[in-house]
């Protein structure tokens, strides 16, 4: 190891006792007071939070139910981040946490996409309703409470001092299926009925045949080498945890070009956790294209096939009924790390693979290999809330 690689793992070090006093601090402290100071205002019946903890921008996961209640509802609907992943520095997202900490003492409805231990760990007023929207669909890898004690999710003890899905009145899942999961990973055996199956709002948008085609024009505007070309998605994962987050590198790109490129383009969307992902290799330039920036809803409806691992996003895939592959080459390795909610071999709607060249062989022969009952199956199975009209029918049991 470098002296200065060295000198980098002895200041993070050094830094861990005063993050966890500070954390300790604000989240025992400094926030349930600015919210109970705040509370002394009465409720505002029309005030309602939309808010996200890692980004500055609203997700996806809100772009539908946001404008849905603006246009249909008497509200005054806001959007809130506090930017933990964007680089505003932990002074920054301090000051924003405890402006929402006030700012939630006085709204009748909150709406989360994610784990959040601030809105947890406040003394919410019984008049305040929260929703957790959720991000994913399904029940794929573990998480919550349900990775307490694996390698991914940490120790139960610490997970229990500053829990991260409190003050729940509702959870929106895809399918009756997946309840279970959902209860098990955020604590809410005790109150089952809070999570219900009335869909995830943002899947709406695979139901609409519009959205779909304006989806494969903007994507070949933006990334003109695929046009003429039938399109596989690649869209894995991360590695490790969340905060230093790796994407896999192990898919031959260059081999697929041999085999694929006269007739297929390859997409390439790491996670968003993954910061520094490997670059295209020389070559396969006119082949195969990173597409960070181009929204994952998007890339979905503009796929002819999808090549995925253990993302959640094969829920989502699964609506538009099209190819999937399941390049597991890390399968035990991830199992142990992570853990599944059911056995994956049995869940996928797809062939699980571990090599390129098994990749390669079925995207080259995914029409006749395409299992379309296997993925009505799993469709009907996971998605089942899914069907085009959650955002009304979520709008509806939280309003009226």
């Amino acid at each position: 190891m470098s002296q200065e690689s060295l000198k980098k793992r002895i200041k993070r070090a050094a830094k861990k006792p005063a993050q966890f006093l500070a954390k300790d601090w604000s989240l025992g402290f400094a926030f349930p007071h600015a919210y109970a100071s705040a509370a002394k205002q009465p409720i505002d019946a029309r005030k309602v939070l939309f808010v996200d903890g890692k980004s500055l921008e609203m997700p996806d996961a809100f772009g539908l139910l946001f404008p849905y209640l603006q246009n249909h509802y008497d509200l005054d609907v806001r959007f809130v981040g506090l930017g933990m992943n964007e680089g505003v520095g932990w002074v920054g997202y301090y000051k924003r946490c405890l402006k929402l900490a006030r700012d939630m003492a006085t709204a009748s409805y909150v709406f989360l996409a994610d784990a959040s231990d601030v809105v947890s760990c406040l003394p919410i007023r019984p008049e305040t309703k929260v929703v957790q929207l959720w991000h994913a669909c399904g029940a794929f890898k573990k998480f919550g409470m349900s990775t307490a004690d694996k390698l991914f999710g940490g120790s139960r003890a610490e997970k229990e001092r500053h829990p991260f899905y409190k003050n729940l009145d509702l959870v929106t899942v895809s399918s009756p299926e997946v309840r279970w999961a959902y209860r098990e990973a955020m604590e809410l055996e005790d109150t089952p009925d809070v999570v219900q199956a009335l869909g995830i709002s943002r899947t709406d948008v695979f139901h609409d045949a519009g959205f779909r085609a304006v989806s494969r024009e903007a994507v070949e505007a933006l990334v003109p080498g695929i046009a003429g070309r039938k399109v596989i998605l690649y869209a894995p994962t991360f590695r490790g945890r969340a905060t230093s987050a790796e994407g896999p590198n192990q898919l031959d790109i260059a081999a697929m070009r041999t085999a694929l490129g006269n007739d297929w383009a390859l997409l390439v969307k790491h996670h968003p956790f993954v910061k520094s992902p490997a670059p295209i290799p020389d070559g396969c330039e006119d082949f195969a294209f990173m597409v960070g920036d181009v929204p994952i809803d998007c890339l979905m409806c503009a796929a002819d096939a999808c090549i995925s691992d253990y993302s959640s996003i094969v829920f989502e895939y699964s609506l538009l009924d099209r190819p999937l592959v399941f390049f597991a080459y890390d399968l035990e390795d991830y199992d142990d790390w992570r853990g599944f909610y059911y056995d994956y071999d049995e869940m996928t709607p797809g062939p699980v693979v571990r090599t390129s060249d098994e990749v390669i062989d079925f995207i080259a022969h995914a029409d006749e290999r395409y299992d379309r009952e296997r993925m009505t199956a799993f469709r009907e199975k996971f998605m089942s809330a899914c069907d085009g009209h959650a955002t009304e029918r979520i709008a509806r049991t939280v309003f009226g």
